[in-house]
C-alpha cells in the first residue's frame, strides 16, 4: 500500500510493519518504538509516530483511545470491540457482532460505526483471581 501511495517502504517502515503484524497487545506508540529501537537502535520515535499515523490514514490500523487515555494502535481492522482492565491497562478484542444497532435509539444522530469498550478489571487483577492466588501459594 506504501508504494501504491508513492511512499517509499524504508528499512525502518518494513521493522515496524513486522512488529504489528499479528500485534495482539494494541501497542502505544511508545511501545511500538521500543520494541523497534530493540531490532533498530537510532530508530527515532518520530519516524514511529509518522509511519503509524500513515497507516490510519490507509485503514490498515486502528486508532483506540483508553480509559486512561493514552492512544493505542490496533492492526487488527475486522469489525471487533475491546475490553479494557482499569488496573493494569491490557486491552483485549472482543467479538460481539453487529452491535451498530444500539445507536438506533439516538435522537438526532445516525451511527455509521459503534465501538463498544468494557472497563473493568482483567481475570489477573480482578481481587477474585488475587485471592485465589495466595490460598494456593
Amino acid at each position: 500500500m506504501f508504494k501504491a501511495r508513492g511512499l517509499k517502504v524504508t528499512p525502518q517502515r518494513q521493522v515496524l510493519f513486522q512488529i504489528l503484524s499479528g500485534n495482539e497487545s494494541h501497542p502505544s506508540a511508545e511501545a511500538v518504538h521500543a520494541a523497534a529501537a530493540q531490532v533498530m537502535p537510532g530508530i527515532s520515535l518520530r519516524t514511529v509516530y509518522h509511519t503509524l499515523t500513515d497507516l490510519v490514514a490507509m485503514g490498515e490500523v486502528n486508532v483506540l483511545s483508553v480509559r486512561s487515555g493514552a492512544t493505542r494502535f490496533d492492526p487488527n481492522t475486522d469489525p471487533h470491540h475491546h475490553t479494557v482492565c482499569r488496573d493494569c491497562g491490557a486491552v483485549h478484542d472482543v467479538y460481539l457482532g453487529d452491535v451498530t444497532h444500539l445507536a438506533d435509539d439516538v435522537a438526532g444522530f445516525y451511527a455509521d460505526d459503534v465501538g463498544v469498550v468494557i472497563n473493568g478489571r482483567c481475570q489477573h487483577c480482578h481481587p477474585a483471581h488475587q485471592t485465589s492466588t495466595r490460598e494456593k501459594s
